[in-house]
Formats: structure tokens, C-alpha cells, sequence
């Protein structure tokens, strides 16, 4: 371990599994070509609105998700395959020493929301025997963490975030800082959640804040930026990042991905559900300022954006609050409107899609928009993605629940 310094912290390894696939590459191709992951769910019988609107997974990855253990919720399943991928690609799969001492930070919102679910049902419909005693620990928030935890024998802290919709954001900066200043030398990081459960997926319909099927096909209801945007689609999924310091990845020959740089948080210190351009800019500030970088040098946001009437405008406000001058060139998209929202999960995938964009140079883009909403007057790069082979810093936004507000700084490694 080497003494707390100041050191670089790098990204050696990606891992998805989620709406739209499970191979980073791929994934990002379709994010890239506006293809959407977005459908109907049919809540059944249950005495609440007859279906909703998701970005589900396909039948191959539902298959892929039959393996491990039954006291797996279908998040940490999600959570140990993604990470699996993201350390195979740092080359760390065959390496237990080195897996020994690492950390693993990983947010989650809801941990087991369809054991929770399910056993409710039994609960009220008197089946109060069926109850099974592990129940509690499957459905904990800290379960996604635990579980990759066990699985790949990372014996270094294990702390799982859960801080709604900024809880992966949070998990990959602060395992950033513990290895910046010495604390790890290596960290599995991301974020995971499943929340397509009927009772879960109406609470979300109650809050009026999901979107609802548009004229033009379920697949582009999810419209960010949009004036015709009518709220959120909820996605389920994982991805996972291996972060490591600059000098052990060049000690063992890993290949370098790219730089988490920054990382940047606030609390809005206001309402639940209401955000604060000012909070939000602070966080952003603070990203900048924790890479020394200056907000002219950014070329890219991946916006929290997920379509709400009252989100969108606050996030371009604040955007413009923290960038200054520089806001009027640097271009904004959110691709929540093809994978939708993953709540615990949407940090790490968005900033695993921000680490391709920079890494390809290419900028994926807002998907349906077709009538810009005039207060969201930024370079929102409509419909269609960009090339942009000078692109070297992007920011990956997340804004939660609660008003918690957090931001990644992330730079194309050279």
C-alpha cells in the first residue's frame, strides 16, 4: 500500500448488464444510434394501473439471470455479473492476491424490491408460513455489494451507497478518494437496481412523474429536452468499473480505460422531490475544481436528464450556473431516454457511457428530441450522435431524491 498521497485514479475495466445488452462495446454502439430499450409492462392482475412503461431487459439477458444462488435478489445478480465483466477486462480475473485487498463500493436504491414484493403478497394473503427466513438480507440495499463482494473474494471494505438516484455517482467518488489518498490501491465500483416490480413500478406512477406511451411508439415516450416530454421511464440493470491507482495498473500492465478526475457532491437542503439549480451547480463546481480542470476544457455532459416537466430546465439551468460562458459550446445529451432510468444504477451506466464516449470520441445523443422545450436552449445534440475526436473531459451528472447532487469528472486517457 503506498503512503497517502495525492495519486491518479484510473479506470482499467468495464462490465454492463442492462437495457440495450450486456457487451460495453455494443451497448454504447446503440446508445449511439438513438436505438431504444423502452416497452410496455403489463402489471397483470394487480389492483393498481394496468401497465407501465420500462426498459427491461431482453430475453437472453432474463436467461442469463437464472444462474447463482436463490438468496440472490435479482439486482446483486445483475451487480455480480457486471462486475465479473469489468475485472475480466482489467485482467483480474486469475488474480486473487491482487482481488484480496480491494474495495467494493456499489449503490443500489431498492436492493430486493421483487422479494420484498413478493413476500408482502404472502403476508397479506394470510400465506404468513411461506415467509422465508432469509427474506430481510436479500432485500437490504447493501445486497449488490455483499454479493460481489463474496463472489470475487474482495476482502477490502464493503460499502454499499444508497442514496436514491445519485447512489453509484457517490460510490464511484468516494471509492476514488479512498484510493487518490492511499486508503485502497483497487476498488470494483458501480451501481445496480431492479425495481420492475407491480406494486414499485405503480408507486412510481403515483408520483405523476413517469412518461406516458407516445403517439409515435412506446419505444420514444421517453423524451428529455423534449417539449412534447411527458416524464421518466424507469430501466433495470448494473454496470461495474475496476478503478485502481495510476502506479498499480502501470506495475501490472493493466490497460488504462480512463481517469476519474473529479467528483463533486451538495445537498439541495430542500425538498424531496424539488431540485435546486444552485445545488446542483455547486456539485458540478466542485467536480471541477477537485480536477483542477477548467469548465472551458469540457467538451461533454451526460446529463442527469430524465425527462420530467420540472427536472429537465433546472439540471440546463445549473449547467449554465457552473459552466459560465463555456455552457454555450459544450454539448449535452441524455441517453436515459434509450436505457432509461436505473436509479441506483444510472451513475455507473452513464458514466461508463461518458468513459466510451470520450475513449471513441464520439458523442451519443439525446434521443426524440424533436421539439427542444425552449428553457432547455443548450446544445442538447438532438437525435443524432457526433463525432468529436478532440473530446478529452466530460462530466457525468447525478441529481437524486432527497436533493442529494453529485458529479464525476472523468478525462480520455493518453
Amino acid at each position: 500500500m503506498t503512503s497517502r498521497q495525492h495519486r491518479r485514479v484510473v479506470v482499467t475495466g468495464l462490465g454492463v448488464f442492462a437495457p440495450l445488452g450486456d457487451d460495453v462495446d455494443a451497448v454504447f454502439e446503440r446508445v449511439y444510434r438513438a436505438e431504444s430499450a423502452v416497452e410496455t409492462l403489463d402489471l397483470g392482475d394487480y389492483n393498481g394501473p394496468p401497465e407501465v412503461l420500462i426498459a427491461g431487459l431482453s430475453a437472453r439477458l432474463e436467461e442469463r439471470l437464472r444462474w447463482g444462488p436463490r438468496s440472490m435478489a435479482r439486482a446483486s445478480r445483475m451487480a455480480v455479473l457486471a462486475a465479473h465483466d469489468a475485472l475480466t477486462q482489467a485482467g483480474l480475473s486469475d488474480e486473487p492476491e491482487l482481488r484480496r485487498s480491494a474495495g467494493t463500493y456499489i449503490g443500489c436504491g431498492l436492493g430486493g424490491a421483487e422479494i420484498l414484493d413478493d413476500h408482502m403478497r404472502r403476508y397479506t394473503g394470510l400465506d404468513r408460513r411461506r415467509i422465508q427466513a432469509a427474506t430481510v438480507p436479500k432485500v437490504m440495499a447493501n445486497g449488490p455489494a455483499a454479493h460481489v463482494s463474496m463472489e470475487f473474494g474482495l476482502e477490502g471494505p464493503q460499502i454499499a451507497h444508497s442514496i436514491a438516484c445519485a447512489s453509484s455517482t457517490v460510490a464511484i467518488g468516494e471509492a476514488m478518494r479512498a484510493i487518490r489518498h492511499g486508503y485502497l490501491d483497487l476498488a470494483v465500483v458501480g451501481g445496480a437496481e431492479a425495481q420492475s416490480t407491480q406494486a414499485v413500478m405503480a408507486a412510481w406512477k403515483a408520483l405523476r412523474v413517469t412518461a406516458v406511451p407516445h403517439e409515435d411508439g412506446v419505444a420514444v415516450s421517453c423524451r428529455p429536452f423534449d417539449a412534447e416530454r411527458t416524464g421518466l421511464v424507469i430501466g433495470e440493470g448494473a454496470a461495474a468499473l475496476v478503478l485502481e491507482a495510476e502506479d498499480s495498473a502501470r506495475a501490472r500492465g493493466a490497460r488504462v480505460l480512463a481517469e476519474v478526475a473529479g467528483f463533486g457532491v451538495s445537498s439541495d437542503a430542500h425538498k424531496l422531490t424539488e431540485p435546486r439549480a444552485e445545488g446542483q451547480a455547486q456539485a458540478i463546481r466542485g467536480a471541477l475544481s477537485d480536477a483542477d480542470v477548467e469548465a472551458a476544457r469540457i467538451g461533454y455532459v451526460n446529463a442527469h436528464a430524465t425527462g420530467t416537466i420540472a427536472g429537465d430546465p433546472v439540471e440546463i439551468e445549473a449547467i449554465r450556473r457552473a459552466l459560465g460562458a463555456a455552457a454555450e459550446q459544450v454539448a449535452v445529451s441524455s441517453t436515459k431516454a434509450v436505457h432509461g432510468h436505473l436509479v441506483g444504477g444510472a451513475g455507473a451506466l452513464e458514466a461508463l457511457l461518458t468513459i466510451q464516449a470520450l475513449a471513441q470520441g464520439r458523442i451519443p445523443p439525446t434521443a426524440h428530441l424533436h421539439t427542444p422545450d425552449p428553457t432547455c436552449d443548450l446544445d442538447c445534440v438532438p437525435l443524432t450522435g457526433r463525432e468529436a475526436p478532440e473530446l478529452e473531459w466530460g462530466l457525468s451528472n447525478s441529481f437524486a431524491f432527497g436533493g442529494m447532487n453529485a458529479v464525476l469528472a472523468l478525462r480520455r486517457w493518453t
